[in-house]
């Protein structure tokens, strides 16, 4: 059959003129996070919108034309609408948090936010997991915070896999394809209506990609797509799947993520001062600037890296080397060859920047490496991440105690308004006021909750497990007729779960190190608790594991068959596909949010504040943003935050300590009622896990946060150094070459101080150092005594550091003075070190270099 061309054409829905606004509602993301707008689409047809994945697009362009011509001439749709419209109009273009608080660098600050996935609804699968979700809660806050930010990612064809499991409960994948036309995608368009287009270079060839905007209430989110006629077949498929395809895939997509993103926004008129990666995925936006500052102002990599690194923050989010992404250096000489070369740089310098060990020639290309020495800020996302990655990360600046590796934490929080159930969320109305939409971080509005009945409380909550119980029916009868199963096992689906048990939710993704079936590892013991006639506990289970883990598979096959098991037959569900509507009906349904990883595997989670801001009790090992939040009283820990070599001996362990809080603690305060029914201690606790948690674990702090250690920082210092023709840029730059040269002469030739003599509280310890500069002057180094107490292996516990004051030169050496007052008593000990100086350098362990005495 001979190619026939086909022309196209499009056909939108006809909607009266009254209603007209619903478009521009549609395509604003910001209707996902507000409960009136979302209410206004489920009035149009509830049953089509709960069927079309919650789309305001797709339930415009399925409603039939009769049912506009009635909500036309529907008095009370109609004011419902304006109602949406103003509340639309009053966030956009009202005063916001961020020109209030940073008035001096609100018109300068741009911030671009990078992550390889964004979920901001179920409607745009363009997500897999956390990670996503998280990026989707950080755009949404700051839209809400009005900060100058923007998304960049790709857009996926085909987005993530979804789940079905076939007979024997082993996880199946299927891609359907994305209806970009049925998406709130809008087209960046240039004067003439001609799409966008920028592009990068891939081996022997040039991929284009166009650009497609998703509008986050204030916050546009740039999508790049390389499915384009202008691409090879090969290359349209770049953009397909979400973390799809094998190794050579992904550094393509990286490639185009990091490199093309900034293409993207320099094509749009944007120059972000700020570029922040989510994650390692990025990394080649940093070298990409770099790129483009050499070209635009004829500057070398040195002067150019200096101002780039100033305006570049990372977080990173995997605890475990083998999650980060790592290229052979064939794969980097195959792919970035002539990039390399418009750098200025070679090979071996290149290389160097994405290694640990930058001679160790047998180390592959870490894009976690790259972007830590790329950034002016680096970060893990709980207190717990950031120890494990300054251990982790160590090596990059191997004469640094750990302690001090310039690698921080901000805990990740959540978008509180995107996952409460609409119910709580009119009692926070009543009692909180609407201060704690306004503000949700204030601790005086959470305590408020104290002032909600508790049979109000306790009935929203009933309402929503009551929803989620007749969710589970429907999908799990979905489930069995799509696996074939005999119309007597479709009926029984019907009956499961009991509305009024205790119900306890397990969602994420299956991961071995999340250890999905510890609940099992005792069935005997698990079926007498939740087969108790008075006190009965069922199980929620949902999520995915990767295409390509399958131990994670494992995981989900063992949950379904313990599911099957006729002990557990009515007490423990699977729940297929898990995704954003799955997921916020259990969040705000379980009476327990359960998860048990192994510590400290666990970065951060943020399922777990979803739940408790519903209301639903944390039980967690002590792992992530658990060992911020629980304080005793607000959920229950599954051990003490004991770590373990032996992993079977760990789950043993832990598996026992999770029955004995069910059967001692949980499953009796549950059911301990008083005379109108209501379980008082329980909600105390409840009261206690919302007002204590809520407050500090969202996402308006998290952002806030970044902006006060990240952003502001960042950009800060990338307009000093970029400032006079580059004058600071250049001069650091220089500095650093003298600094390479001088450093291997510095050393602290000798120390004075007193030894071995008993001090009195109250006194002075002197000292006195000498210190041979290899040329530097004594501005250019920070001498520093690190001292105090000593532990039972004769180290310093927790050393505080002392910088020395500089004194006459004595010969070839510098003299430097100081003293320690003597505020407690003990056995101490110090040591003398020196570190490089310069007023430019964001902190001075970035260079790595450290003499110690």
């Amino acid at each position: 059959m001979t190619a026939r061309s086909i022309r196209n054409y499009t056909v939108l829905p006809s909607l009266p003129e009254k209603l007209q606004p619903l478009h521009k509602l549609a395509y604003n993301l910001w209707w996902c996070w507000n409960a009136d707008a979302v209410a206004l689409f489920r009035r149009i047809n509830p049953d089509l919108f709960e069927a079309l994945d919650h789309s305001p697009i797709r339930l415009l362009s399925s409603v039939e034309q009769s049912r506009f011509d009635e909500l036309a001439t529907d008095d009370g749709f109609l004011v419902h609408m304006d109602r949406v419209v103003a509340a639309l109009d009053h966030y956009m273009n009202g005063s916001t948090w961020f020109c209030e608080t940073f008035s001096d660098d609100a018109e300068a600050t741009q911030v671009a936010y990078f992550s390889m996935e964004f979920g901001i609804h179920e409607s745009v699968p363009v997500y897999s997991g956390g990670l996503g979700v998280l990026a989707g809660d950080h755009l949404k806050s700051a839209s809400d915070l009005g900060l100058p930010l923007c998304g960049v990612s790709m857009m996926y064809r085909e987005g993530y896999f979804r789940q079905y499991l076939n007979i024997d409960g082993w996880q199946q994948e299927r891609y359907p394809e994305n209806d970009f036309f049925n998406l709130p995608l809008i087209p960046e368009l240039d004067s003439n209506g001609t799409p966008i287009l920028a592009s990068v270079t891939l081996p022997g060839r040039e991929v284009h990609f166009r650009i497609w905007r998703l509008q986050v209430g204030r916050v546009p989110l740039y999508l790049l797509d390389a499915n384009i006629p202008e691409n090879q077949p090969a290359d349209r498929g770049i953009t397909s799947q979400l973390y799809g395809g094998d190794i050579h895939m992904r550094i393509m997509q990286e490639i185009i993520l990091g490199i093309g993103g900034i293409r993207a926004l320099s094509a749009l008129g944007k120059n972000p001062t700020v570029v922040h990666m989510n994650e390692g995925h990025a990394a080649f936006a940093a070298l990409e600037r770099i790129r483009v500052m050499i070209h635009d102002q004829n500057l070398d990599f040195a002067t150019a890296s200096e101002v780039i690194k100033a305006g570049t923050c990372f977080t990173t989010h995997t605890p475990v080397p083998a999650g980060n992404d790592a290229f052979t250096s064939q794969m980097i000489d195959q792919y970035l060859g002539e990039f390399i070369s418009q750098l200025g740089i070679d090979r071996q310098r290149f290389l160097a920047l994405g290694r640990m060990h930058p001679a160790n020639e047998g180390e592959p290309f870490s894009m976690t490496v790259l972007a830590i020495k790329l950034s002016n800020t680096s970060n893990g996302v709980s207190a717990l991440h950031g120890a494990v990655s300054r251990k982790m990360w160590q090596e990059i600046w191997p004469t640094l105690p750990v302690d001090e590796v310039p690698i921080g934490s901000i805990t990740n929080g959540v978008h509180t308004q995107s996952w409460l159930s609409p119910e709580i969320g009119q009692l926070f109305d009543r009692y909180l006021g609407i201060q704690w939409e306004e503000k949700p971080t204030e601790f005086a509005v959470w305590k408020r909750v104290d002032h909600i009945p508790d049979a109000e409380l306790w009935r929203t909550h009933e309402r929503a497990r009551e929803r989620l119980i007749a969710m589970c029916r429907a999908k799990l009868k979905a489930q069995l007729q799509r696996r074939g199963a005999p119309p007597s096992e479709i009926q029984a689906a019907e009956e499961i779960l009991d509305p009024d048990a205790l119900t306890i939710g397990f969602a994420r993704r299956f991961a071995t190190y999340k250890r999905g079936d510890l609940i099992f590892r005792d069935p005997e013991r698990v079926a007498k608790l939740l087969n108790d006639p008075k006190r009965p506990v069922q199980f929620i289970f949902s999520g995915k594991a990767h295409p390509k883990d399958n131990g994670g598979k494992e995981l989900i096959s063992r949950v379904v068959q313990m599911a099957r098991r006729p002990e557990f037959r009515r007490r423990v569900v699977f729940i297929e596909d898990y995704e954003m509507n799955i997921a916020r009906h259990m969040v705000q349904g379980v009476d327990v949010w359960l998860n048990n990883p192994r510590r400290p595997l666990e970065a951060s989670g943020t399922s777990g504040m979803k739940a408790a801001a519903n209301g639903a009790i944390n039980m967690s090992i002590l792992d992530g943003w658990w060992v911020e939040g629980y304080d005793g009283d607000n959920g229950w820990a599954i051990g003490g935050g004991e770590e373990y070599t032996d992993l079977s001996y760990q789950d043993e362990v832990e598996s026992r300590a999770l029955y004995e809080l069910m059967e001692n603690d949980l499953t009796p305060t549950f059911y301990t009622r008083g005379s109108d029914g209501l379980p008082r201690a329980w909600i105390r606790r409840m009261k206690r896990c919302i007002s204590t948690l809520v407050p500090v674990f969202n996402t308006n702090r998290m952002v806030e946060e970044y902006l006060d250690k990240c952003y502001i920082p960042s950009h800060r210092r990338y307009k000093a150094l970029a400032a006079n023709g580059l004058k600071q840029a250049a001069e650091l730059a220089g500095w650093r070459l003298k600094l390479a040269q001088a450093w291997p002469q510095v050393k602290v030739d000798s120390v004075e101080a007193p030894q071995g003599q008993l001090l009195r509280v109250g006194g002075e310890f002197p000292i006195k150092v000498h210190v041979n500069l290899g040329g530097l002057s004594p501005d250019e180094v920070d001498v520093q005594l690190c001292h105090g107490l000593l532990d039972s292996h004769g180290q310093i516990a927790s050393p505080k550091a002392l910088s020395l004051t500089p004194g006459m030169p004595n010969g070839t050496a510098t003299v430097f003075v100081g003293t320690v007052p003597c505020n407690l008593s003990g056995q101490f000990g110090f040591n003398v070190r020196v570190l490089p100086k310069h007023a430019h350098l964001p902190n001075p362990f970035e260079p790595g270099l450290v003499t110690w005495g």
